[in-house]
């Protein structure tokens, strides 16, 4: 017998890293790996992540309210409410929020395989006493994404 998996407004596995919070809607139990999702919160003038590939799952983002800044590679593109933002992999990618308010987006990852990531994230600030860009690039390294240097 199939399942279907209901989460509520306050329900999903809460992640705090820095100025983000992830909430994760689906880690891939419910869809046999093949897709996972997560909401992202990002405080107002906040970096995301440093700018990365992937090399083994798609990623989208759905801006539900504010404005994202994402970048690709050289090129930046202001994503307002109602912006979908695909990636797919091997392209460099990040993004940011320098507006006033807070941004939230909904995250998909196909195969789920990066909703690990966050959780391995977390547990290395809370080993290390806070988030750093080397814990980072390491926790990266195993979910098959690295850094995209070439555009620092």
């Amino acid at each position: 017998m199939n399942s279907v998996a209901i989460v509520p407004p306050d329900g999903g596995e809460v992640i705090e890293l820095g100025p983000a919070r992830i909430r994760i809607l689906e880690d891939g139990g419910t869809t046999a790996h093949r897709l996972g999702i997560g909401e992202i919160t990002l405080a107002p003038h906040s970096a995301g992540p440093p700018q990365h590939r992937h090399a083994e799952h798609d990623e989208g983002f759905y801006v539900v309210s504010g404005t994202v800044r994402f970048t690709v590679g050289h090129d930046e593109y202001e994503a307002p409410a109602g912006t979908l933002v695909m990636v797919p992999p091997g392209v460099p990618h990040t993004f940011a929020n320098p507006g006033d308010e807070p941004v939230v987006m909904v995250n998909t990852f196909t195969p789920d395989l990066y909703v690990q990531y966050f959780r391995d994230l977390r547990d290395a600030a809370a080993r290390d006493g806070g988030l750093t860009g080397a814990a980072t690039v390491r926790v990266m390294a195993r979910y098959a994404t690295t850094p995209a240097t070439e555009y620092d």
